[in-house]
């Protein structure tokens, strides 16, 4: 049980780490885009963008935090 418990740990917090990191891309990829558009203003794509982008980061964090904590290392000790 526990091995499975290390396992399915490991497959969420590989998942989340990969989704974080194509959404990093992704929103750097629009910051980029944005900054070369001669139609957009650049002062307006950071308006809308930095909250979401914020969002984003901060909720894989907290979840890969909670993953992260949420696994028992410890022994759990013996009764008498």
């Amino acid at each position: 049980m526990e091995d499975t418990k290390g396992k399915l740990t490991f497959a969420v917090t590989l998942m989340v780490s990969a989704t974080l990191c194509l959404s990093v891309l992704a929103m750097v990829g629009a910051f980029v885009l944005g900054l070369w558009a001669k139609e957009v203003d650049n002062s307006e794509i950071f308006k809308l963008i930095s909250p979401a982008f914020q969002t984003i980061i901060g909720g894989f964090i907290g979840l890969l935090a909670g993953v992260k904590l949420s696994h028992d290392e410890e022994k759990h000790c013996k009764k008498d």
